[in-house]
């Protein structure tokens, strides 16, 4: 069996879950690591003998490339490499606009014959899949969907990108509902701009519509937790009966998790036709290793 070749774009913590979750597929193998600096390889944490290049070109034919990078970084880049004839996937999590990136690529991964699947994480990703289900099950109703408590790696970094901030820790703690507190923790270059920053990330697009606590702190590693959940519940009807009710939890350590759906996505870009899909448009099957009669037999 032809193993499908990787590539990983920038390392971070989803980078090295990546990285793990690739090692061990069955069908994978890694063709190498992109960092912009190669001199911080070291210091990122990539393993030693894993080949590291600044260029994707470098590293000869690559069918799938895992962009773990910063959410708004993910357009641009992800772009490039389908127009490249590269099926890319990425965990982007701006909810808002997921749908107009995904129009955007459509265009680059038919251009270059590619595929890309958009959003694969757990929320957006396994969870979207989730409650497509449950609304199908009860297409009248409500579904809550409650996360926490746990570190967001997406709110993380908006918060680290914002001026005046050395290391920050972003918290999503459930009020119920789908109501959220945002605490974010963070270590200044300044003091003296505690306010200015503060003011920074209650208005920013990702915070603005939540309730948002910000605490300035000595030092981010004492906090730090990659554990994460939800709780989903809908309650709805079927057909005319009413209060069906579904609850669905689980507890993760959320980089692990993000980086082995994104793996299960990059085997499912090989088996799509070309364009740019969520993780709603593509069929459970194609997530997993192995023929597709052994899969339904197994599991249907």
């Amino acid at each position: 069996m032809k193993k499908i070749t990787t590539a990983i774009i920038g390392y971070g913590n989803i980078g090295k879950g990546v990285y793990e979750a690739v090692t061990t597929s069955p069908d994978m193998e890694i063709a190498g690591v992109v960092i912009r600096d190669k001199t911080t390889a070291k210091e990122k944490g990539v393993p030693e003998g894993l080949k590291i290049v600044e260029n994707i070109d470098a590293l000869g034919k690559v069918d799938v490339a895992f962009l773990c990078i910063p959410s708004r970084s993910v357009p641009a880049v992800a772009a490039e490499l389908l127009a490249k004839g590269i099926n890319t996937v990425d965990s982007y999590d701006i909810h808002g606009d997921i749908y107009d990136v995904q129009q955007r690529l459509v265009k680059s991964a038919k251009a270059g014959n590619a595929v890309a699947i958009i959003a694969a994480g757990w929320d957006p990703g396994t969870d979207s899949v989730l409650r497509c289900l449950l609304e199908a099950a009860a297409p009248k109703g409500l579904t809550y969907t409650n996360f926490g408590p746990g570190m967001s790696m997406g709110h993380t970094v908006t918060v680290k990108a914002i001026e005046g901030v050395k290391r920050a820790l972003s918290m999503t703690i459930p009020l119920g509902t789908g109501l959220h507190r945002r605490m974010v923790y963070v270590e200044l270059f300044d003091k003296n701009n505690e306010e200015k920053v503060a003011t920074a990330i209650k208005n920013d697009p990702t915070f603005i519509n939540d309730e948002t606590h910000v605490v300035v702190v000595e030092d981010i590693d004492a906090l730090q937790d990659k554990g994460h959940g939800v709780y989903m519940v809908r309650k709805g009807v079927s057909g005319t009966t009413d209060n069906q009710i579904f609850e669905f939890t689980m507890k993760i350590n959320n980089p692990a998790l993000t980086a082995q759906v994104m793996v299960s996505c990059g085997r499912a870009t090989m088996r799509q036709v070309p364009g740019c899909y969520t993780m709603i448009e593509v069929p459970p099957v194609d997530l997993l290793a192995g023929g597709r009669e052994a899969i339904v037999r197994r599991l249907v």
